[in-house]
């Protein structure tokens, strides 16, 4: 085996529409992989197996897990109390931890001698200032019941503050940057002294910006309304808000921004009004996540619209010019696989720059930190 890969990490990110298995080498090489575009199932043993038989043997397993609760705070090795605990979560984020408690599951099953870690979005907001913490909700919803801001993306936001930080030669520590992870998840995060201090996703990852087909914010009395007055259930307003909302309700074709930029320049109104509500509701949050920062070095855009979508970056900046921020962005080249691109001109008074996203590279890197500190 070549030394790069003597300790191979396999990374298992299950979403509520993905898997992905990806076994890293030592030097952050991707040697083997497995992509699924749908929710993990009842086969998961066998879509590992399928991976194991021609994959280096993984030394350890690290797991993306969405929610840590109000218990998991950190990334953690994975033992049976942990995983009690990470059966309580589930509600959370009923579309994204069950899948990745499957996988987790089958994954212990079929290498039970190699340790597994859980590292959770939530752990780059554990220390949210009160203030962007708390709801002004009674004492034991939040005491008791654990009902406060969470945040999510963590995992892509500790990757974009890095790849950003090389990028403008600078350490973490010092940036005050605001990171907007777009893309079948959408959120915004104020980033100061390499922590988080403020995020637009709450409580779950259904709070915030519109999405491919969750709601993102919606006036709590409009929920209580359509319960009282038009008889909708729990269960029927949970399955609208997170499956069929968000630009799939608003252009009655399509979740992806790549169908409604093309169908937007057929004349289409409906996508073009989809773009507009997803673009503003972008602005808004970039600069409310502004507020809570006393300066920005740079505005970051990562995930799958992030990243690919130049016509949404274009549109959330031009109109961000309060912040000192402005359009004209350059696209870059398709070839250019560097780890963050600087795409505003070199005179830009905000930065503007776009990171790939890197969320299982991540979850590798944080698997083997913790292993390192055993």
């Amino acid at each position: 085996m070549d030394a790069r890969e003597r300790e191979p990490v396999l990374v298992a990110d299950a979403g509520s529409a993905s898997v992905h298995l990806t076994v890293f080498a030592n030097d952050g090489t991707a040697l083997a992989s497995y992509d699924d575009m749908s929710t993990a199932g009842d086969n998961m043993a066998g879509q590992l197996r399928d991976l194991l038989r021609y994959a280096p043997a993984p030394t350890a397993v690290g797991h993306r897990i969405v929610h840590g609760g109000p218990e998991l705070r950190r990334h953690t090795l994975v033992d049976e109390g942990v995983r009690d605990a990470l059966q309580r979560t589930a509600d959370l984020a009923p579309a994204h931890v069950p899948p990745a408690l499957r996988v987790l599951d089958a994954a212990r099953e079929l290498l039970p001698n190699v340790p597994h870690v859980a590292c959770f979005d939530t752990v780059f907001h554990a220390g949210l200032p009160a203030a962007a913490r708390e709801f002004a909700v009674p004492e034991t919803w939040r005491g008791e019941f654990g009902v406060r801001r969470y945040g999510f993306h963590g995992l892509s936001y500790a990757w974009a503050l890095a790849r950003t930080a090389e990028l403008l030669r600078q350490r973490p520590k010092r940036l005050r940057i605001v990171i907007a992870h777009l893309g079948g998840g959408c959120s915004v995060c104020a980033v100061r002294g390499g922590t988080s201090v403020d995020t637009t996703m709450g409580f779950t990852p259904l709070d915030g910006l519109v999405m491919s087909r969750r709601s993102g914010a919606v006036d709590p009395g409009a929920l209580i309304w359509l319960q009282t007055r038009h008889g909708l259930s729990a269960e029927e307003i949970d399955d609208a808000l997170n499956h069929h909302s968000g630009l799939l309700a608003l252009s009655g074709s399509s979740g992806d921004t790549r169908d409604l930029v093309r169908d937007r320049a057929t004349g289409d109104e409906r996508a073009a009004l989809a773009l507009d509500v997803f673009t503003h509701h972008c602005r808004r949050g970039i600069a409310a996540m502004a507020a809570s920062l006393d300066r920005v070095d740079a505005l970051v855009f990562t995930g799958e619209i992030g990243e690919d979508q130049p016509e949404v970056r274009e549109e959330v900046c031009a109109g961000l010019g309060i912040l000192g921020v402005s359009g004209g962005l350059r696209v870059p080249e398709a070839a250019d696989d560097a780890p963050a691109h600087l795409v505003s001109a070199p005179e830009a008074a905000v930065p503007v720059v776009v990171v790939p996203t890197g969320e299982a590279r991540q979850i590798d890197g944080e698997t083997r930190r913790l292993l390192r500190t055993r």
